[in-house]
């Protein structure tokens, strides 16, 4: 752990030891804890979270387990998906949790989505055992296991089409490992508003790195869900994956694509010591700019962020490369400010700890173009 001293930055393995340095040394660590801290709590107060079930009557009385999150004003948020990846080992699935993702739902948040983590039949609290299993390793069913992973999916679907808070207009899907490969299942039977989906190292059955159960029969089953998929599709895989290496994540989109189907593929640089958990909570920067790249490709999300800012005006002197700028500040979370100046000079900024820091970095950031510029928005509301 680093800590910010006096005088220059230090590095300290025992913090007992360092608490016994100079009270300057301590008020130093107590300082940067404060501003490590305060941001942290001030993002989280940005969005509304909420844990919930996903009734379903093969799931029982209780329902899948799951976790939302979506920004913090009024309106219906685009849903966006995510289901989550099979451990190689069984008994490893009870310990998961929807909430373990809620760094990763935060992102889909921050960018304008009420982003849904499902866990499927047999994970977590969500009762049924093995009853996405694929069958031996010598003759897998691959198909059988996918119709289970995408009920499980369309019932979240429909549990969110009757929440006031969210809309599955314009949705997507997002998944990794198993759920990446349950995602481009679902878009071979895309339900009504399914607008793009997302695979992170999609497949299944491996069984240690480099041995994969049914390598051909996966790839069948991908040149299947290809003739009847036309969803938009962006696909991820590491060039160190250690459970899907780059020959066979290649082998799984070639014989998509030979089914029909269409995908934007990323050979993504290699992750850690395995890039198969690329996308991962801590790793938000590696992936985060495939998603905006194909989110703007895709014109997502669609749906405005909130009622309050969905009134608000754009500047009029902007032109269209600054009115597409303010559209995108709408749909980020406060504290935010936006600046800008007569000849349309602008700039702005997002996820402040408060008003004032958001204002004056918006004013700094304007007044790198011009000299005469002036808040025009704070949060949601036009500036005094």
């Amino acid at each position: 752990m680093w800590f910010n001293r006096c005088a220059g930055i230090i590095f300290a393995d025992d913090f007992q030891a360092f608490m016994l340095k100079s009270l300057c040394w301590k008020f130093a660590a107590f300082t940067l804890a404060m501003s490590v801290a305060l941001p942290s709590l001030a993002h989280a107060a940005d969005f509304y979270s909420e844990d919930l079930r996903i009734p379903m009557a093969e799931a029982g009385p209780d329902g899948l387990e799951a976790f939302l999150m979506r920004p913090s004003g009024p309106g219906k948020y685009p849903l966006a998906l995510i289901s989550h990846g099979t451990p190689r080992d069984f008994d490893d699935r009870a310990g998961m949790t929807a909430r373990s993702y809620r760094a990763i739902a935060a992102e889909f948040a921050e960018r304008g989505f009420a982003a849904l983590v499902v866990l499927r039949r047999g994970y977590g609290s969500s009762p049924g055992g093995k009853v996405d299993s694929y069958g031996s390793c010598d003759q897998p069913n691959f198909r059988a296991a996918l119709a289970v992973s995408v009920a499980d999916l369309q019932a979240a679907i429909a549990a969110m089409q009757a929440r006031r808070d969210v809309t599955t207009d314009s949705m997507i899907a997002v998944g990794h490992s198993a759920g990446g490969l349950a995602t481009v299942a679902l878009t071979a039977q895309a339900p009504p508003g399914l607008a793009a989906a997302i695979n992170f190292a999609g497949g299944r059955g491996s069984s240690s790195a480099g041995s994969v159960c049914g390598d051909k029969a996966l790839a069948e089953t991908f040149r299947q869900m290809g003739t009847t998929s036309r969803t938009p599709m962006l696909w991820v895989y590491a060039k160190n994956d250690r459970f899907f290496s780059p020959g066979l994540a290649h082998r799984f989109r070639d014989a998509f694509v030979a089914g029909g189907g269409s995908v934007t593929f990323i050979d993504a640089p290699s992750f850690g010591s395995d890039g198969h958990f690329l996308f991962s909570v801590s790793s938000a920067a590696a992936w985060t700019p495939y998603v905006d790249v194909f989110l703007r490709a895709q014109n997502l999300p669609r749906a405005a962020a909130s009622v309050s800012s969905a009134a608000l005006p754009a500047p009029p002197q902007l032109g269209e490369d600054g009115k597409e700028q303010f559209r995108q500040y709408i749909g980020h979370t406060a504290h935010k400010a936006f600046a800008v100046a007569p000849d349309g000079s602008f700039g702005w900024r997002s996820r402040r700890t408060t008003m004032s820091e958001a204002s004056r970095e918006a004013l700094a950031a304007c007044s790198q173009y011009s000299a005469h510029c002036v808040l025009y928005a704070v949060d949601d509301a036009l500036a005094p």
